[in-house]
């Protein structure tokens, strides 16, 4: 059969969904301390997938394609490696056996829904014993199939050094022979905190893809939403945090394609067409929302998905309840004194005061070292100043913009708006 083309993509996009799914499972064969060896039996059979199925095309039922290879490649791993190494210690005796290997590993595949592994593998990736932010990178690169690169930019660091954080994490799992198990009701929460915060790094890279061609990439944002949604399906995690994260992420997705013209080209909110905002995600946001507020703790995701709801439901730009948004920007700049809110406060106190009583504030930010490289603070101080005729200032800031932007979209735009103020 001749070679099916144009088929890279469509893997690509399948590999990024059943990636997690598959190390998730062989880690709770291997146990964590083997994650490693999880994840290179994953990329074996996602390279034999993608050499089978370039000839043969992709099967009709391609997940269980992949956990039919998965499975005999285990089999493999563990035959090659019983007198090697210890594996997940509730079963490494059976195992090691060759007379009961094979029944385990059947039973292990069947045992639970896939998904409750994935459950239980994102909290084990944010075991307190690692730093904070190689629990997100771990959960980012062993879930969600996020490369090296976009996980430097998610957080504003270089490659090296989210290889070495992989690396030390993976090499604690290893030393400490961490269990593959939720943990205990006291030591949820800020485990919690973390997944919650790898979905929405996951979720941001979908809807404003920083290295791709493409500004939007749904593939992302479907697992974000999925992924979350798991931990709405699980009591110990059904958390106010939890129904505020969906909230925002629904709200947020209820706009992914009003953002963009029919070329692709990226919008500004007040130029966007509302009629093409997705009124059903909306309404799950709204009601996302109202379940958050039923707790008695408060994150920013609560603010934020609030900040968006008022966005959603202003039937045009003029008729946004800026008042409302900068009130809510005040109490989340108390919970989160940093730059970018900060920002982000000045963008609504601007549109409710006028751009003279902001700009010197804006200007400020230019001194916090946080964002330094931060291309939003350049891009909005050269529409303010375009929007005071003062097109010099205001191509200069766009060219610095241009310069720290990532995704190709952005790029394009800002050039498209130098080259109008040079006109």
């Amino acid at each position: 059969m001749p070679e099916t083309p144009n088929i890279r993509p469509a893997i690509d996009n399948l590999f990024r969904h059943e990636a997690g799914k598959m190390v998730s499972l062989l880690t709770r064969i291997f146990g964590a301390h083997n994650l490693e060896l999880a994840e290179d039996v994953v990329q074996d059979t996602l390279v034999k997938a993608l050499e089978y199925w370039k000839i043969r095309g992709i099967p009709d039922n391609p997940s269980a394609w992949m956990l039919t290879v998965a499975r005999n490649k285990v089999l493999d791993v563990l035959r090659r490696e019983r007198h090697h190494k210890e594996f997940a210690r509730d079963t490494s005796v059976l195992l090691k056996s060759e007379y009961s290997a094979g029944a385990t590993v059947d039973h292990l595949f069947r045992q639970h829904p896939i998904e409750d592994e994935q459950l239980r593998m994102m909290f084990v990736c944010c075991h307190p014993g690692i730093p904070g932010e190689g629990q997100v990178a771990l959960i980012l690169k062993t879930l969600c199939g996020f490369s090296v690169a976009e996980i430097a930019r998610a957080f504003v660091t270089n490659q090296e050094n989210i290889t070495k954080r992989l690396f030390r994490a993976r090499e604690y799992f290893r030393q400490h022979q961490v269990p593959f198990e939720l943990p205990a009701v006291e030591a949820l929460d800020d485990r919690l905190a973390r997944v919650i915060e790898a979905i929405y790094f996951l979720f941001n890279e979908g809807y404003n893809a920083t290295h791709h061609i493409h500004l939007i990439r749904d593939d992302m944002v479907e697992e974000a939403l999925r992924l979350g949604n798991l931990l709405l399906g699980h009591e110990a995690t059904r958390r106010p945090e939890t129904f505020a994260l969906l909230s925002l992420m629904c709200l947020q997705a209820s706009r992914l394609y009003g953002r963009i013209d029919s070329d692709g080209n990226l919008l500004l909110l007040r130029d966007q067409d509302r009629s093409q905002w997705n009124a059903e995600l909306i309404d799950k946001g709204r009601g996302f929302l109202n379940q958050a507020s039923q707790g008695t703790q408060t994150s920013k995701y609560h603010f934020e998905a609030a900040i968006a709801f008022e966005h959603c439901i202003a039937k045009t730009y003029g008729d946004t309840n800026w008042k409302r948004i900068l009130q809510l920007y005040d109490w989340l700049l108390q919970l989160q004194p940093n730059g970018v809110v900060q920002l982000n406060r000045l963008i609504a106190y601007a549109a409710l005061h006028g751009i003279a009583a902001a700009l010197p504030a804006m200007e400020k930010l230019k001194d916090d070292p946080a964002l330094k490289h931060y291309y939003l603070l350049y891009a909005t101080l050269g529409d303010w100043h375009a929007q005071r005729k003062d097109n010099a200032t205001a191509a200069d800031y766009l060219r610095q913009a241009s310069m720290l932007a990532a995704a190709p979209a952005e790029k394009k735009f800002l050039e498209g708006r130098i080259a109008t103020l040079m006109i």
